[in-house]
């Protein structure tokens, strides 16, 4: 069975006076079946949100998608659409829930007319019907007195339930792929709990695949079925879940292990990994994760590719080729 989402090669591009060009996200691959989670997971500036963009034709200017990059959607290549058939795609075959409802929604219309502006962009649905389905969408999201609600401004909900109302939007055009960024970054832990255990819910209502991003990697047992983890702009390992946290294989995935606290077991100092992601224009030659490495490869200076290093588990290191 083909993947819903096929991603091969995505790059994005900045241009830069001193370099004349630089690429946060460089060479990005993945697939995505359908029911599927996938957890895009690294530090901040690694590039996992502007890869989330560009899979929607969203990246900031002066940025753009280079040539040569391929993102495929049942057949469908989204970077190959007029601007017309792409309105067709946006939030309707991929909604994206963004990190900040507050900045996302518009302040000067309410709640329910932001969501039947979505229903009425992709079906031919009278006014009445249109919010209706609004009013049923703020329902399955768990916003308390929903038909209040619908006639609220942004400003007047709960951060928690402007998040709920972000996801309302994304289900509105009931699209196959959710796209959910950071989706709990500004929330405190009891509602993080709650908005994730919605998404799962709603991800298994509604038949629909998502991709999380997250820096959390809590976050990601027991919510995703495979893991993408990325540095520099590169994906550098992926694996089913499972595999991942029972053997985390590149130094960069077990230096996120390390420095994750734990309720159990021994008390000791979390382990953080030295230095910061690099920007893209001082990204080292060969490995990109080289210079913060505790196990620096002779081969550090060529870049690697990516290998296997068990079923369905690769990893973008030299180490995978010694372990072969």
């Amino acid at each position: 069975m083909s993947p819903l989402l096929e991603v091969r090669d995505l790059r994005v591009t900045f241009p830069d006076r001193a370099t004349g060009g630089v690429h946060p996200v460089d060479g990005v691959s993945f697939e995505l079946a359908r029911g599927e989670t996938l957890a895009l997971v690294g530090e901040s500036g690694c590039g996992k949100s502007l890869s989330a963009l560009a899979l929607l034709r969203l990246v900031p200017p002066p940025g753009r998608i280079a040539s040569g990059s391929a993102v495929v959607l049942d057949g469908t290549d989204v970077l190959a659409l007029d601007d017309k058939s792409l309105r067709k795609v946006r939030g309707r075959r991929i909604a994206m829930i963004f990190q900040d409802p507050m900045t996302s929604l518009n302040p000067v219309f309410t709640v329910g007319d932001q969501i039947t502006e979505v229903v009425h962009a992709h079906f031919k649905v009278p006014k009445q019907e249109a919010r209706d389905r609004a009013l049923k969408l703020l329902n399955e999201v768990g916003i308390p007195d929903a038909a209040s609600r619908l006639d609220a401004y942004p400003h007047q909900l709960s951060g928690g339930m402007r998040q709920r109302v972000m996801i309302a939007i994304a289900l509105a055009g009931e699209p196959e792929l959710l796209i959910a960024d950071e989706p709990t970054t500004a929330l405190d832990v009891t509602v993080q709990a709650q908005i994730l255990e919605l998404l799962d819910q709603l991800r298994a209502t509604h038949g629909m695949s998502m991709l999380l991003i997250t820096h959390d990697l809590g976050i990601v047992a027991g919510r995703a079925d495979r893991v993408a983890v990325m540095y520099a702009g590169q994906i550098v390992e992926q694996a089913s879940t499972a595999a991942l946290f029972a053997k985390p294989s590149h130094p960069y995935t077990q230096g996120l292990f390390a420095s994750v606290p734990r309720l159990t077991g021994p008390v000791g100092h979390l382990m953080p990994i030295p230095g910061t992601v690099p920007p893209p224009s001082a990204w080292p030659s060969g490995c990109r994760f080289r210079t913060r490495c505790p196990i620096v490869h002779a081969r550090s200076a060529e870049m690697p590719p990516m290998l296997q290093v068990g079923p369905e588990h690769s990893m973008r290191c030299w180490l995978a080729e010694d372990q072969q």
